[in-house]
């Protein structure tokens, strides 16, 4: 008989604040059984493996990022709804470090409903991308663009490589989204 309490969605939210507290990489089945004080095979009857665990705690991290940034783009338009996006994804990656972690993780068969945040994300940069009047292929290229620099600065962020340079990463940032604005309202 399954522990009264423990459901699927209730594990994905203790995992991914356990992902917070010890990284995402560190969280598995028996490191929750551990948290919760039962037995590892108590777990089994809400989630399949570690990897299921840990592809539902993406979800939970794709949702809560989604919800957070179609919040704070919502009315903005071309630089201002491209810096809100950024800094969105920024904080929630300082915030939640394991959570922005599990957000990067692709199991071997993605959930329909990791599908449908991936695809709640990448509508919010096209529609982010909508103020600068982009064509396909270019939205594409666009969105490829905004990903690997957003996601690409924050990840050298977070492991501390900008810590012993100047200026300060809190200072590079803005720089870099200008940089991206520019560069969007000049593409062709």
């Amino acid at each position: 008989m399954a522990r009264a309490g423990l459901t699927g969605e209730r594990l994905a939210q203790a995992g991914a604040e356990l992902a917070d507290e010890v990284g995402f990489d560190q969280v598995t089945v028996s490191a929750l059984a551990r948290q919760f004080g039962v037995q590892v095979a108590s777990l089994y009857s809400h989630v399949r493996s570690s990897a299921d665990l840990k592809a539902r705690i993406a979800t939970v991290a794709l949702t809560e990022l989604a919800d957070q940034a179609a919040t704070a783009v919502a009315g903005r338009a071309g630089r201002d709804a491209l810096s809100v996006l950024a800094d969105v994804y920024r904080d929630y990656a300082r915030k939640h470090p394991g959570r922005y972690a599990a957000t990067r993780f692709v199991p071997g068969s993605p959930t329909p409903e990791q599908v449908e945040a991936g695809r709640r994300h990448s509508e919010l940069v096209r529609a982010v991308l909508r103020g600068y009047d982009l064509d396909e292929p270019a939205q594409t290229d666009a969105v490829r663009l905004l990903g690997s620099t957003i996601h690409g600065y924050i990840q050298l962020e977070s492991a501390g490589t900008f810590a012993f340079t100047e200026p300060s990463s809190d200072d590079s940032w803005p720089r870099i989204i200008d940089a991206l604005d520019t560069l969007l309202r000049s593409w062709s």
